[in-house]
C-alpha cells in the first residue's frame, strides 16, 4: 500500500528542513544571525588577555571589537573564543570563529591554510631575558642558551631554522609558562614579537624583572585571520581596518595599550586589500 504525503505532512516536513538548516553553520561560520565569535589570545597583556573578573583586554581585543561594530555585531554580541598560536588554522578551518586577531603574523605557510585581512601592526621579534643578565647582545649567543617560545609560533622557527640552530630551544604551550620559566632560570630567554614582550614587562608584577635585548630578528605584519576564499569578509574587514586609522583610534589604541611600556611602535601599515 503507498502513502499519499497530505499537504499539512509536506509543510511539516518542509519547516523541519528549514529549522535544521538555520541550527546548522552554514557558510556562515563563527557566527549565528546576532552573535559573532572572535578568537583571540587570553594570556598576553597588552594585546589579548582574559581578566580575572572574566573581561577581555589588549589592543587586538579592541581592535576586534572595532571590526566587530564595523560589521554590525555590538561588543555584547561578541563570543570571545581563546586561539592558541597552534589552532588557529584550524579554529578558522572548522568554523569555529568568524576571524581571529591573536597577534597572527601573516607568511606563506599560514596564507596556504587561510586568508588575512590587514596588516593592521607590524613588529619585530625580539628577546626578553632577566633584566640583570648582559650575557645575550647579539644573536648568536642564543647558540649556546636555553631558549623559550610558544608552540605554533613563527618565532619558534625562525631561530632554530635560520638564527640560532644550537640552541636549546624549547615550545611550550603558552608565552606564560615561557615568562615563569625565565623568572625562575630554566630558561635565559624568551623570544616573540616585541610587542608580546613589550606587554609583560610592563605588568605590574614584573616591572625591574625583565628587559628587552633590543634585537630586530624578524619583521612581523599581524593581520585578522579568517576562511579561504570569503573575500566578501576580507574586504569588509580591511574597510573597517581603513576606517579604525583614518579616524583616529589606531594611534589612541597604540598609545593605551604599549605606551606604558616605552615601546616604540612603527607608523599604522598600509592595508594589502
Amino acid at each position: 500500500m503507498k502513502l499519499r504525503r497530505t499537504p499539512a505532512a509536506a509543510a511539516a516536513a518542509v519547516v523541519l528542513a528549514l529549522t535544521a538548516t538555520a541550527c546548522g553553520g552554514g557558510s556562515d561560520s563563527g557566527s549565528n544571525g546576532d552573535k559573532i565569535t572572535v578568537g583571540i589570545k587570553f594570556d598576553q597583556p597588552g594585546l589579548g588577555l582574559k581578566t580575572p573578573d572574566g573581561t577581555y583586554a589588549g589592543f587586538d581585543v579592541d581592535v576586534a571589537k572595532y571590526v566587530a561594530k564595523e560589521l554590525g555585531f555590538a561588543e555584547d554580541k561578541i563570543n570571545w573564543k581563546q586561539a592558541p598560536s597552534a589552532e588557529r588554522e584550524n579554529l578558522i578551518k572548522n568554523g569555529d570563529v568568524k576571524f581571529v586577531v591573536a597577534s597572527y603574523s601573516i607568511n606563506e605557510k599560514r596564507l596556504k591554510e587561510v586568508d588575512f585581512a590587514g596588516p593592521y601592526f607590524v613588529t619585530h621579534q625580539d628577546l626578553l631575558v632577566r633584566a640583570d643578565d648582559s650575557s645575550i647582545t647579539k644573536v648568536d649567543d642564543l647558540n649556546s642558551k636555553k631558549l623559550c617560545s610558544v608552540t605554533g609560533s613563527t618565532s619558534a622557527q625562525n631561530v632554530k631554522e635560520k638564527l640560532a640552530p644550537k640552541a636549546d630551544l624549547q615550545q611550550l604551550g603558552g608565552y606564560s609558562e615561557c615568562l615563569t620559566g625565565l623568572e625562575n632560570k630554566r630558561v635565559d630567554a624568551l623570544t616573540t614579537d616585541a610587542s608580546i614582550l613589550a606587554g609583560y614587562a610592563s605588568q605590574k608584577e614584573h616591572q625591574g624583572k625583565f628587559k628587552l635585548a633590543g634585537l630586530s630578528m624578524s619583521d612581523e605584519n599581524y593581520g585578522i585571520g579568517l576562511k579561504k576564499g570569503d573575500s566578501e569578509l576580507k574586504g569588509k574587514i580591511n574597510k573597517a581596518l581603513e576606517k579604525m586609522v583614518s579616524d583616529g583610534t589606531w594611534d589612541k589604541l597604540v598609545k593605551t595599550h604599549f605606551g606604558p611600556s616605552g615601546y616604540k611602535n612603527d607608523p599604522a601599515p598600509k592595508i594589502a586589500g
